[in-house]
């Protein structure tokens, strides 16, 4: 088994516990509302895990639905449910929804998964997973994907050239537009970074973490969006 999936089937507790830390300067919400004003708009997070993107919306948005594949992770979010949103296990490559469903529709740290599962195939499965966010967004609405550009990385650069390729295609292909920001991980201490994100990430940034003493772990994110 894939090692995230390994994760998301089976330490979901685990993961919430680790982004619990993540985006110290609260840079995510303030990103997202630049992108689009959240008052009034009917959301849909896709890959929405334990929760990390309904936690940050509830209360700004008219409605918000949770979209996850793996039903440990909807587990964990129901759980931690601090706000009035619903949570769907379905496949976001086929989205149980009608056209028009949501103003906004949002993917984190999820898509591009996919580039990793489907090596031969992976324009043919994002594609799909991108044509349903098309079809079940409004006219009007944004689509917002949110990716990695590295964890324990001093400058923004995809941690893969696999994911390097993905976001050049999204950008040209799909006509998504980029955003850079910081989302570090803020820990109590060096000790307690290692031990939050070493089962997730692995032993060798576990080693630089030690070796320049980060309980602030650097992390950069991109925020992709684009209008219908």
């Amino acid at each position: 088994m894939d090692h995230f999936q390994y994760i998301y089937k089976s330490r979901a507790a685990d993961y919430h516990t680790m982004i619990a830390a993540e985006d110290a300067d609260g840079n995510l919400l303030k990103t997202i509302e630049a992108v689009t004003p959240l008052a009034g708009k009917r959301v849909l997070d896709l890959g929405t895990g334990t929760g990390r993107l309904p936690l940050l919306l509830a209360g700004r948005v008219k409605s918000l639905v949770g979209l996850d594949l793996h039903r440990a992770m909807l587990v964990e979010n129901k759980r931690l449910k601090t706000g009035d949103w619903r949570l769907v296990q379905a496949d976001m490559r086929d989205l149980p929804f009608p056209d028009a469903y949501a103003d906004v529709v949002t993917a984190g740290w999820a898509i591009g998964h996919l580039r990793g599962w489907f090596p031969d195939d992976w324009q043919g499965q994002i594609g799909r997973v991108l044509s349903e966010m098309e079809r079940v967004v409004a006219p009007g609405g944004v689509l917002i994907i949110l990716e990695t550009l590295s964890t324990g990385a001093l400058v923004p650069t995809p941690p893969t050239p696999a994911l390097a390729e993905y976001y050049v295609w999204l950008e040209s292909e799909w006509g998504y537009e980029r955003r850079v920001i910081r989302t570090d991980y803020q820990f109590a201490s060096v000790a307690e970074a290692v031990a939050k994100t070493e089962f997730f990430f692995g032993a060798e940034l576990a080693e630089q973490i030690r070796a320049n003493g980060w309980a602030r772990l650097p992390e950069w994110t991109g925020v992709w969006s684009r209008w219908r």
